[in-house]
């Protein structure tokens, strides 16, 4: 028996609970292994210890009440992944799960999710829950998490530290939910944007995140962006990006929280936003006015931003449509000054100069202590969670 054959034979163990077969893997070749023989109902789990990246998985479907999961077998002591480009590529997959996993140290991006080339058929239900991808890059254009062309997905619980490009750049993706994720930006690394949502991305929520910008970070959240025509998914329209919501979410440092780029509508509300370095939101135009309609319609409103030195409170940038956004009820803070912010269009219900009384300022937990009525509905700590989207319940089984 050859020394491979005989390593996967004892390192892999094959259990089967009611429909689902599990198979347990502890070193690289076994788990290459399982990949090339991975199908619906199937989980492999990985044991704890040091594998190597650049693993993929192409044209695999797992179903709702079947998925193709993929985990550390313990995850207080996930597997850690490094050398090679990238962690994973999952291609043209669907009903597929990714959890308890630490990625590291990849010059490329951590993991790639797409549809293959197939922009009429993307990749779809796709979940990556507990995993963590740092020091990638360290610059240009090296994401995190690299999502293009996924439909119904959910990243939930995972953490991104130090990136080059985007900590998680979704081109052409649609019916997403990131929740109760952290982002924190590493000395060295460019960190260009935070989550990024372009190509024709439409109808993605953010919600419950914590970014940490203070180490050097673009735009936290950009709704929107400045993509190649070709591509755009599943083609060409008038927007960057359209019906995104950020709710829920704590901002500190970074150039600014959130930014327009290109985007139709996309609301901001509920979120608190500590101590921006430049500015506390922008609004921008990154393709030419024509084809794509002038960055409009953005709403900004219940949110908490407590501010000092800025460029800005809003950044506008040319052939935009400022004055289409929406202001409402924002409670605006800046140390020893009581004059509202200068905003590009009337706010209604703001909140100025009003001090919140931040307890743990710059954490995941920081929240208003003050008792001012005025404060009862605005900033996270206000936040109610909406019903997850049908499309999402498969990934609570």
């Amino acid at each position: 028996m050859n020394a491979c054959l005989l390593s996967l034979l004892l390192a892999t163990a094959s259990t089967t609970a009611g429909d689902r077969r599990v198979v347990r893997v502890s070193d690289d070749v076994a788990l290459r292994q399982a990949l090339t023989r991975v199908r619906a109902g199937e989980t492999i789990s990985v044991a704890p210890g040091r594998y190597r990246g650049g693993l993929s998985l192409r044209n695999r479907a797992g179903r709702a009440d079947a998925p193709i999961v993929i985990q550390g077998s313990d995850s207080n002591r996930p597997p850690v992944f490094r050398g090679g480009a990238l962690w994973i590529h999952l291609s043209d997959c669907s009903y597929v799960a990714l959890r308890n996993v630490v990625a590291e140290g990849f010059p490329g991006n951590g993991l790639n999710v797409d549809d293959g080339g197939s922009f009429e058929t993307p990749a779809h239900h796709v979940l990556l829950e507990n995993v963590t991808v740092r020091d990638v890059g360290p610059r240009g254009n090296r994401d995190g998490m690299k999502l293009s062309g996924v439909d119904c997905f959910v990243i939930r619980k995972c953490r991104v530290e130090g990136w080059g490009g985007s900590s998680i750049d979704m081109v052409g993706c649609h019916q997403g939910l990131i929740e109760d994720c952290t982002f924190v930006a590493k000395r060295g690394f460019q960190q260009a944007t935070g989550l990024q949502m372009k190509g024709g991305s439409s109808e993605i929520l953010v919600q419950g995140c914590f970014f940490d910008g203070r180490a050097g970070g673009g735009r936290a959240v950009n709704i929107g962006g400045s993509t190649g025509l070709r591509y755009f998914r599943p083609k060409v329209q008038d927007y960057e990006a359209t019906k995104i919501t950020v709710a829920g979410n704590r901002f500190v440092g970074s150039h600014a929280a959130v930014a327009w780029a290109t985007a139709r509508g996309g609301r901001a509300h509920h979120n608190t936003i500590y101590q921006p370095q430049r500015w506390g939101l922008r609004i921008l135009q990154e393709q030419p006015v024509g084809p794509f309609q002038a960055c409009h319609g953005g709403v900004f409103e219940n949110n908490l931003v407590v501010y000092g030195r800025v460029v800005s409170v809003v950044n506008i940038g040319p052939n935009t449509a400022p004055r289409t956004f929406v202001f409402r009820r924002n409670a605006w803070y800046r140390a020893g000054d009581r004059r509202p912010p200068r905003l590009p269009a009337a706010e209604a219900d703001g909140v100025h100069g009003l001090d919140p009384r931040l307890a743990d300022p710059g954490t995941p937990t920081m929240r208003v202590t003050s008792t001012d009525a005025r404060f009862k509905d605005i900033g996270a700590d206000a936040y109610k969670r909406p019903k997850p989207p049908d499309w999402a319940k498969w990934t609570t089984r």
